[in-house]
């Protein structure tokens, strides 16, 4: 009755064959089991581990299900690796080898198998079977030839196969589908043209200066610059050409003092693709300054060397006192000068102008002058002189764009100075301005031969002979040829 007493136990006396028996511990499980679960249903035993099969009593049995729920989740993880890997790709990678559970193993549904892994998929056809080189196939009264239409589609749709890989072609082998030659020939062209567009666009972004825009590389030029405080600030494209884009600029403060920059700048960068200009490699390859540097191969070098060249040929120009734009400075293809103009505005060009007789006969005796201080003082020749490179500003003309200018040991040297004379003569004999020589004066009158024909082409022949024997002098000699100082100095054509 105490509650702090001992409990009362009765004691069941068995034998020990009794406590031994499995027979009897089965019963009392069960005795229990029904009495405290009356309406559990008990299921034969099987290999499979169900969610109403669940022997919890064995600890065996609960580690064998806890690795297998750990091993799906694995296999799910590398299932999305796998996918995000592969991506839209055509060429994948398999996990397989990795996956924890076997296929007998896994209770996944069907719509979760992986069909990209397995080897025979039922859903996907046959590979059409081409023609054999025989020309035809079957035999006797049903012979398909090569030209059979449902031949020609089948070999039109696998040939998609072989565009480029930016090109969605989709999966046309396998629904059998069949193409006309109209057809794929226009997916082919489309093809190719998306191609070619693609490598322009990229080549615009990444390698090049395109029209009124500069590249990343450029750019970053430019902005070290303005940070430097060389330039103040650059304002915008003042001009476009088949080789450069000119920027206008202001001035700031140089680093040294005995360098002053101008108020005003012009910034002339130089493309960097030789899609425009093409020919950029005839004027510098033979220039003996620039021949052991040149490199085909690298476009890039090829324009920091034709921006070299300008800089070069601008400092000649201004150590003869011919008005030309200022260097400032050289920073790979890119070119710092003078700004020819004022407020902005550039000065414009000399076919642009509107000049009276006397202006323009006054321009016609400086370009003459010009002329014969480059050729004599300076030792080149502009070789693309015309009304288009020639500026008009405070009452004179000004020279610009050097950069293919060449010296007269040139193997085309005189053949640009005779191109450029006949530049120049047009240009001035249509202006009406009678003091204008022709072309062959012109060019007698600058290099200080005496070239007596009576037709342009034995006058160009001579010049053509006079060019090899300067060659042939350079190779021999490893030196200039003495004979373009002429028998005499040429006559200099004041104002």
């Amino acid at each position: 009755q105490c509650p702090w007493g001992a409990p009362n136990t009765t004691s069941i006396s068995c034998s020990l064959a009794d406590v031994m028996s499995e027979q009897l511990a089965k019963e009392l499980q069960l005795e229990e089991e029904n009495a405290a679960f009356p309406e559990v249903v008990v299921v034969a035993e099987g290999p499979f581990i169900t969610g109403e099969n669940i022997d919890t009593s064995s600890d065996l049995m609960l580690a064998q299900m806890l690795q297998m729920e750990f091993d799906r989740e694995y296999d799910a993880q590398l299932r999305r690796e796998e996918k995000k890997i592969n991506g839209d790709s055509k060429v994948s990678i398999s996990f397989e080898n990795y996956r924890k559970v076997h296929p007998y193993d896994s209770d996944s549904s069907e719509d979760e198998v992986d069909w990209q892994d397995t080897r025979h998929d039922p859903y996907r056809a046959d590979k059409p079977t081409t023609t054999p080189r025989k020309g035809f196939i079957g035999k006797g009264k049903d012979i398909t030839t090569k030209h059979d239409e449902v031949v020609c589609g089948r070999k039109n749709t696998a040939r998609m196969e072989n565009f480029a890989p930016e090109f969605q072609v989709g999966d046309g082998i396998g629904m059998d589908l069949k193409l006309s030659n109209q057809v794929f020939n226009a997916l082919k062209q489309h093809a190719y043209s998306e191609e070619r567009r693609s490598a322009r666009l990229h080549e615009k972004k990444e390698h090049s200066t395109a029209e009124k825009a500069v590249d990343p590389k450029t750019r970053l030029l430019l902005y070290k610059m303005v940070n430097s405080g060389m330039l103040e600030t650059i304002t915008g494209c003042i001009s476009t050409g088949k080789e450069s884009v000119v920027f206008h600029a202001y001035g700031g403060k140089s680093a040294t003092e005995d360098k002053v920059i101008p108020p005003e700048c012009a910034i002339k960068v130089f493309k960097t693709t030789l899609n425009e200009f093409k020919n950029r490699d005839k004027y510098i390859k033979d220039d003996y300054r620039f021949k052991d540097r040149f490199s085909k191969l690298n476009p890039r070098k090829i324009i920091r060397m034709w921006a070299e060249k300008e800089m070069h040929n601008l400092t000649r120009m201004q150590n003869a006192g011919i008005p030309c734009p200022q260097v400032v400075i050289l920073k790979k293809h890119v070119l710092v000068m003078s700004f020819i103009g004022q407020d902005q505005v550039p000065a414009p060009k000399l076919k642009d102008v509107t000049l009276s007789s006397e202006d323009m006969k006054k321009a016609y005796c400086q370009i003459l002058n010009m002329m014969q201080q480059l050729y004599k003082e300076c030792n080149l020749v502009h070789a693309d002189l015309s009304e288009y490179n020639m500026l008009w500003h405070d009452g004179k003309v000004w020279l610009i764009d050097v950069s293919q200018s060449v010296e007269p040991t040139h193997p085309h040297g005189l053949e640009f100075l005779f191109r450029d004379c006949r530049n120049v003569s047009q240009f001035f004999q249509k202006a009406g301005v009678a003091e204008a020589l022709n072309e062959r004066e012109l060019f007698n009158a600058v290099s200080g031969f005496n070239i007596t024909a009576d037709n342009e082409v034995d006058f160009q022949a001579e010049i053509e002979a006079l060019e090899k024997m300067n060659e042939d002098h350079v190779q021999n000699h490893g030196k200039k040829l003495s004979m373009f100082s002429g028998d005499g100095d040429p006559p200099i054509y004041d104002e």
